[in-house]
């Protein structure tokens, strides 16, 4: 009782003042991910005891699936076709390629790992979290084809990871003896083909019967606000019935109600500003409580170091060169290679590892909640001023109506908007 006390006057402590940190460096992850460290370290007294890890881990799924659904329902791709590009190499080229350097990388510094487990922690890092930089999708001061393309990609590649993830924990556990070649190939055949299926189908007759419902006025606004959590945990659960992976389920739900039943779509996105960012910053606050300040004495150097590269080298080389003949500034090949956080796609598929106990997993588990919680409070701290910098560099420019990045694009819905002026401040 006195932890849910003390929690809720902290979030409305922090809301009171929330409109006035939008254009600070101070970004709500990093606010709470630093609340759940005073709770974990006793700052504010001791506190009930129960399996923190497992409550951190269940409010994390939940908010994963959330997230991907909401996510995957602002792609519409007949208004995507207008500017693919840039989203394509990120998506398409980036993406691998990070995956790939990750792995010869992770390969080279952990001598405990093998190659596919090196391959595990690539892949788990893989997915980007715009929503810790918010304030670089949101701002009107970034160019909208750069906010959109960093908007998609982080919109999609958390989804396209998972049967990535999935496919390298059976290659791991298989070479590693942890199981056989048979049932590994079992279940991960399922889990990649029953997921999209249910997925689908959840999307498609439940946003349609969505749709009907609101425009015949049998839906209240709020009721059609709560379906989109309730179509995320039928598409979820549904998969996880059947064998299929309620994650990609998820994912595939939200991208197909996005493509046919787009009238109610707009309302499943003003869900996720307001439930859906709560959920998040709990899982934030849990997430440093719970999973990083019991481990924090086990991080060694070497998984610092590997942190730091997957946000710089592992991400902005690739990224760099999948830019190449874009007509792009090299100073948005730094801006985009910068801005590739990682947030609750890693945090989650991190205890999947552990979950799966797959060979050298408490390594990569430690890995990858490194590179998070490296990445809430550097890509927190520089979305802001970094927004302010690339956009004055922009202006310098001249002749800014034929700079590639000032393209026409459509943009896709964030997560979370923020109000702000459209000249930087200061």
């Amino acid at each position: 009782m006195k932890s849910l006390f003390l929690i809720s006057l902290l979030i409305l402590l922090f809301g009171l003042v929330s409109e006035r940190l939008h254009r600070t460096i101070f970004t709500p992850p990093m606010v709470f991910v630093a609340i759940g460290l005073a709770v974990g370290a006793g700052v504010f007294g001791s506190f009930e005891s129960y399996d923190g890890a497992e409550l951190t881990r269940l409010l994390a799924e939940i908010t994963l699936v959330v997230v991907l659904f909401t996510d995957a329902s602002r792609i519409r791709l007949t208004e995507l076709e207008k500017d693919f590009k840039l989203p394509l190499r990120l998506l398409g080229v980036a993406m691998p390629l990070t995956i790939l350097l990750g792995t010869v990388v992770a390969y080279l510094l952990f001598d405990d790992l093998t190659f596919w487990g090196a391959a595990v922690v690539a892949t788990v890092l893989a997915p980007t979290d715009a929503a810790l930089g918010q304030a670089v999708v949101s701002s009107a001061i970034v160019p909208a084809r750069i906010r959109q393309a960093l908007n998609v990609e982080s919109g999609l590649n958390d989804g396209l990871a998972v049967p990535l993830v999935l496919v390298t924990i059976a290659l791991a556990s298989v070479m590693g003896g942890a199981g056989t070649t048979s049932y590994w190939a079992s279940f991960t055949l399922k889990q990649i083909l029953l997921g999209p299926l249910v997925g689908i189908g959840v999307g498609y007759i439940g946003g349609k019967l969505v749709e009907r419902g609101a425009r015949a006025h049998w839906m209240t606004h709020s009721f059609q606000q709560l379906s989109a959590l309730a179509l995320a945990l039928i598409a979820y659960l549904g998969a996880e019935q059947i064998g299929g992976n309620g994650f990609i389920a998820a994912f595939t739900a939200g991208l197909t109600l996005a493509n046919a039943a787009s009238g109610v779509c707009g309302v499943l996105q003003e869900f996720a500003e307001t439930e859906g960012q709560l959920l998040a910053l709990l899982t934030f606050l849990c997430f440093g409580a719970h999973l990083i300040w019991p481990v924090i004495g086990e991080i060694d150097g070497t998984m610092i170091l590997y942190a730091l590269l997957s946000l710089t080298v592992i991400r902005m080389v690739p990224v760099a060169l999948s830019l190449l003949g874009s007509g792009l500034l090299p100073v948005t090949y730094g801006f985009l290679g910068w801005f590739g956080p990682r947030g609750l796609a890693t945090i989650l598929f991190a205890s999947l590892v552990i979950e799966h106990e797959v060979p050298g997993g408490e390594q990569i588990y430690l890995v990858a909640l490194t590179t998070a919680l490296l990445s809430v409070f550097l890509h927190g701290l520089t979305a802001w001023p970094g927004a302010k910098l690339y956009s004055r560099r922009c202006r310098t420019v001249e002749e800014e109506r034929e700079m590639a990045e000032h393209l026409p694009a459509a943009e896709t819905p964030v997560r979370i908007r923020l109000r702000e002026p459209a000249e930087p401040v200061g």
